[in-house]
This record gives C-alpha cells, sequence and structure tokens, in this order.
C-alpha cells in the first residue's frame, strides 16, 4: 500500500528542522572531521576517516529524502467543520468488545509513533475511523481476528 502523502504541521516543521540541522550543522561538522582525519595520511586504516565517510554518504542520503519528502508532503491543518467526526489529525478513545479503552491520534505515515499512540492515516484502524462519529462501531481485521471497537471521544489538538 502506498503512503498517504498527509502530515500534521507540527510533523512536517519537525522533518523540516531534522533537515535543516542535517544540513546546516552535522553536515558541515563530520566534513570537518574527515578532512582532518584525511591528512593525518593513510586513510585506508584510519577510523574517524571511515566512519566519517560512511556518516557523510548516510547524511546525504537522509538530506535528498527529506528534501524529496517535504515537496511532496501536504500539510493537513485542523479546520473547525471536522468537530464530531474523525478525520486526519483526530486523537480518538476507541473502546474494544471487552472494555479496553486506547486513546490514538491520526497522523501521517511518516510522523505516525507507536509510544505517543500516533497512527498512521494508512493503517486498517484509520481507515475504518475516518468519518466516524462518537457512539459509532467499528468492525477491524486485527492479528487477533475481526475486533469490534466503539469511538468514546473525539477530539483535535487546534495548534
Amino acid at each position: 500500500m502506498a503512503k498517504s502523502d498527509y502530515i500534521t504541521r507540527a510533523g512536517w516543521n519537525a522533518l523540516d528542522q531534522e533537515l535543516k540541522y542535517l544540513w546546516k550543522e552535522e553536515r558541515p561538522l563530520i566534513t570537518r572531521s574527515v578532512s582532518e582525519a584525511a591528512a593525518q595520511g593513510d586513510r585506508s586504516e584510519n577510523a574517524e576517516y571511515i566512519y566519517g565517510k560512511r556518516r557523510l554518504r548516510e547524511i546525504d542520503r537522509r538530506v535528498r529524502f527529506l528534501s524529496k519528502r517535504l515537496e511532496a508532503l501536504k500539510i493537513v491543518d485542523y479546520h473547525p467543520n471536522q468537530e464530531g467526526k474523525v478525520f486526519f489529525g483526530a486523537w480518538v478513545e476507541l473502546e474494544d468488545e471487552h472494555g479496553q479503552i486506547n486513546q490514538y491520534r491520526i497522523v501521517g505515515g511518516d510522523e505516525f509513533d507507536p509510544s505517543k499512540n500516533w497512527i498512521s492515516i494508512d493503517s486498517p484502524v484509520a481507515r475504518a475511523l475516518i468519518g466516524k462519529e462518537i457512539d459509532a462501531e467499528i468492525q477491524v481485521n486485527t492479528p487477533k481476528g475481526l475486533t469490534t471497537f466503539y469511538i468514546n471521544k473525539i477530539w483535535y489538538d487546534k495548534t
């Protein structure tokens, strides 16, 4: 499944900050250390030189990716018309058939973070939630089989 090009404003800002940090701070620092290591002579056994060159390749690869990705992403801001329904950026409190309650935020694939309970808009749960209202019942095919969830609460970060 293709990754959606949607992102929250905060998510876009975080990727933009990472790009600026890599390009303006870390890359020049690593370039200087590689130049200093190269000046020491034999490069074939110079761990600092080898590591530095490898890190520069990693930085350049990430910079290229971020540059292209930031151009393709579409920032989705909160709009008052979203109130009462689940859309991109929503926080949703779900209760399963066993009474287990979890809260999730629907975000873009570039910013999902299970440790923060942020789920991708491309996930089966998020897809089932889009457009639903409080007290709606959804069914999602999970690794444990078909699971029913009830929407207890919907809210948005309005920043």
